[in-house]
């Protein structure tokens, strides 16, 4: 019974609270603006979630999932364009097909660790930007790629509220996701690597299979996420979309979070978000809004390294502590009741 009560106020009181704030935030959100804010802060946090697969579980720290998501927009874009597949189906298309990407780029990337992982995630998304932005008789170059609005009689605050529910809905899928691997047999398999790679394979683990497995169903999400960013924002533009900011955001907001927590990325993405919004608007678009982001993540990581949730649950546990450890005070009457039941335990 502790062990469930903790679960439940561990997963299950953040989980309702997350599903509340969802469906009366497009209700109180005072004007459109603020509702399309809350819109690109849900998709950051279903791509800080879907990053947490990789860097949660097996430690590997990617920059390249900017990348996917931009892979995941334009997969999503070109078959509305080109192929006149329906929106959402082409959204669900578009994620299969980065999916299956995935495999040949996580062969290629996952057989190297550390440092040059981040290499090869960094690569991945410059060679995708070059290639995105010089094919321009397909994505549009430098020009860039128009979609369809897959609701085009809807009016624009309404067609923010419809995407807000939808990035929700998918951010509902993808913690419950990750929630279920937490505490699986394949689970324990990808913390092993995280914790010690080399022990987890001479003990048994695939440790290979496990990585690429992981990696595909993240990349699954993280399309799923720019596939819904193309429908939604209507205009793909190649610098934007393969940018290695995005994925330094991403993997910024998990660790500010907490990567070993379930509700850590979307806390982080929640902080990051409205703090990138903020600073946008008072700062325009000058190199300050990346500098006051930048001074704001390094307090945190100075004096929370491991997160804000962990950081946080520590500090209750030594409060606790604390607290049992206490000396209790007692009067003179239970001393002396104290001191007969000796000489009766003796006698």
């Amino acid at each position: 019974m502790p062990n469930a009560s903790k679960s439940l106020l561990s997963y299950g009181v953040p989980a309702l609270v997350l599903v509340a704030a969802i469906a009366v935030f497009p209700s109180l959100a005072p004007n459109p603006y603020i509702l399309s804010s809350g819109v690109i802060v849900l998709n950051w946090a279903v791509l800080a979630t879907a990053w947490n697969f990789v860097g949660g579980f097996t430690g590997y720290i990617s920059l390249g999932h900017g990348a996917l998501a931009g892979l995941g927009g334009y997969a999503t874009g070109l078959l509305i364009t080109k192929a006149d597949l329906p929106s959402f189906v082409a959204l669900i298309a578009a994620a299969v097909l980065v999916a299956a990407l995935a495999v040949p780029i996580g062969f290629a990337a996952l057989r190297v660790r550390g440092a040059s992982f981040v290499i090869v995630s960094i690569a991945l998304v410059l060679i995708l930007l070059l290639v995105f932005q010089s094919w321009s008789s397909l994505t549009g170059g430098s020009r860039g790629l128009v979609v369809p609005r897959p609701f085009p009689g809807m009016l624009r605050p309404e067609h923010h509220r419809v995407f807000f529910f939808l990035y929700g809905g998918l951010l509902l899928i993808a913690l419950a996701t990750w929630w279920l691997l937490d505490r699986s047999r394949f689970g324990m398999g990808l913390k092993a690597i995280r914790e010690d790679e080399d022990k987890a394979e001479s003990l048994g683990t695939p440790t290979f299979a496990y990585k690429l497995t992981v990696f595909v169903i993240s990349a699954a999400f993280t399309a799923l996420a720019g596939g819904l960013y193309a429908l939604w924002f209507g205009d793909l533009d190649p610098v934007f979309q393969f940018s290695v900011l995005t994925g330094s955001y991403v993997v910024l907001m998990a660790l500010l979070g907490g990567v070993r927590n379930l509700y850590g990325p979307v806390l982080g993405a929640i902080v990051v978000g409205i703090a990138l919004e903020y600073f946008k608007v008072e700062f325009g678009n000058t190199p300050l809004h990346l500098v006051t982001t930048g001074l704001l993540l390094g307090l945190v990581v100075m004096f929370m390294p491991d997160g804000v949730i962990p950081s946080l649950t520590t500090l209750v546990q030594r409060l606790r502590k604390r607290e049992d450890s206490s000396i209790r005070e007692m009067s003179a009457a239970d001393l002396a009741e104290q001191r007969r039941e000796r000489e009766a335990a003796n006698s």
